[in-house]
């Protein structure tokens, strides 16, 4: 089961945003990241939930979507998530706790999965303009945000080519292509000594 779920968690970026997610399935997301484990157990990391289609529109224009995809502003209106969870990091508890953010962020993204949603972290955002629109103290600085909805989109893995290229990559029919070594490749093996 865990293996479907992990096979089936890509980054969507374009959504269904008339289908609203609940609070209450957000809620339970957020439950997931909270019981997952966090380095020397101080668990940092605080979340601010948004879904509603005003508030979303106003966080909207501070995320960067899509690196590679030099043409693609972000999903055009209609399209855009319904639901977005903010991981906030507690510096009066630690700064830097990288390590928990991918873990908390994984725990919901495959949370999202299994509830029959799809998302994307979001890394490149406008941190300052977000703990402004979400009015927070000092110590609680935006690291991430996942934006959440019902997939729009098909994402397709693809074997990376004898090139390295790892940038992804949308067809003609819109299918975000996303190019992943081969597992021959990112296992390493020593020679045994005699």
């Amino acid at each position: 089961m865990i293996k479907e779920l992990v096979y089936r968690n890509r980054s969507y970026r374009r959504f269904f945003q008339q289908k609203p997610v609940a609070e209450k399935t957000l809620l339970t997301l957020v439950d997931l990241a909270r019981m997952s484990p966090s380095g020397r157990n101080l668990q940092p990391l605080k979340y601010s939930i948004v879904c509603d289609p005003e508030r979303n529109a106003q966080l909207f224009p501070f995320l960067a979507w899509a690196g590679y995809l030099n043409d693609w502003d972000g999903p055009i209106e209609g399209e855009r998530p319904s639901a977005y969870i903010i991981m906030l990091e507690d510096s009066s508890i630690v700064e830097g706790s990288v390590h928990d953010q991918g873990i908390a962020a994984q725990s919901i993204m495959l949370g999202a999965v299994e509830a029959g949603l799809g998302g994307c972290i979001l890394g490149s955002i406008k941190r300052k303009e977000i703990a402004e629109f979400l009015h927070l103290p000092e110590n609680l600085k935006p690291v991430l945000v996942l934006a959440l909805g019902v997939p729009k989109e098909e994402v397709a893995v693809e074997l990376l080519n004898n090139k390295g290229d790892v940038k992804y990559w949308r067809d003609g029919k819109q299918v975000h292509h996303v190019p992943k070594r081969s597992l021959e490749e990112i296992v390493v093996r020593y020679a045994k000594r005699n």
